[in-house]
């Protein structure tokens, strides 16, 4: 496993302060998968308009808060996309 991004201590406190008196390491290493995959999200995302506007090696802070605002208009963006089961046909049978 590679490097963390966010330090599980860290996390910890964050859901301590959020109220919870006790926290599980489950709980830790949930919340961290999910900031590390938000996160990256966030950045593919910041990139892809600062490539739209002419920056290919440079992402600015215009750009992170045009992705932040085009999240929170659209909160669903961020989850993660539904799999589809393939239903039997009858020619499967």
């Amino acid at each position: 496993m590679g490097e963390r991004a966010f330090s599980l201590y860290d996390i910890e406190q964050f859901i301590r302060e959020a109220g919870a008196e006790r926290v599980t390491e489950d709980a830790v290493l949930d919340l961290e998968r999910r900031l590390e995959r938000l996160t990256e999200t966030l950045a593919n995302k910041a990139s892809r308009y600062a490539a739209h506007a002419g920056r290919k090696r440079l992402i600015t802070k215009q750009d992170v808060l045009l992705t932040k605002r085009r999240v929170y208009r659209n909160p669903a963006s961020f989850r993660p996309k539904a799999r589809t089961t393939k239903s039997a046909s009858i020619s499967d049978m």
